[in-house]
C-alpha cells in the first residue's frame, strides 16, 4: 500500500502535573500499514493540562506531515479539544486560540484529517509518553 494513499493514525496526549505545572507531550504516529513510524516524548516547561494537549496534537501533525502522511485520524482522550476541532464546542480560552488556529493550517495540508475521542485506555502509549517527557525532565 502507498504509505501517502492510505490512512495513518495519529495519538497525542498531553499531561500537566498541576495545572499549571510540570507539562509534557506524547505522540505516537502509526503508518497505514499498521507499524509505529514514530514516538515522541517531551518536556514543554509550565503549561496547562489543555496547553499540553494541543502542544501534543500540533506536533503529531508536523511529524505526520513529515512522514508524508495525507490522510490522518487522530485519537485523543481530551474530549474538549476534540469537540472542538469538531466544531461542537467554541474556543473562548485566549491562551488556546493561537494554538487551535495553528492546528487548523496543519490540517488545511492533508487531505482528509478525523478527529476521534477515545477513552484514556485507547491512548496508553500516547499518555505514557506524556508523563515520561515530564520525568525525563527531573531527570535534567
Amino acid at each position: 500500500m502507498d504509505q501517502q494513499v492510505g490512512i495513518w493514525r495519529l495519538h497525542t496526549d498531553g499531561a500537566a502535573r498541576g495545572n499549571p505545572g510540570p507539562a509534557g507531550i506524547g505522540v505516537v504516529l502509526i503508518d497505514p500499514r499498521g507499524q509505529v513510524a514514530e514516538r515522541v516524548a517531551r518536556f514543554i516547561g509550565t503549561a496547562t493540562n489543555n496547553v499540553a494537549e494541543y502542544t501534543a496534537l500540533i506536533t503529531g501533525l508536523q511529524r505526520a506531515l513529515e512522514h508524508g502522511a495525507r490522510r490522518l485520524e487522530v485519537y485523543s482522550d481530551s474530549e474538549l479539544m476534540v469537540r472542538q476541532l469538531n466544531g461542537q464546542y467554541r474556543v473562548k480560552n485566549d491562551g488556546l486560540k493561537p494554538l487551535y488556529r495553528q492546528v487548523l493550517d496543519l490540517v488545511a495540508r492533508f487531505d482528509a484529517v478525523r478527529f476521534v475521542h477515545v477513552p484514556r485506555e485507547r491512548n496508553k502509549d500516547a499518555d505514557r509518553l506524556a508523563n515520561q517527557g515530564i520525568d525525563d525532565a527531573g531527570e535534567r
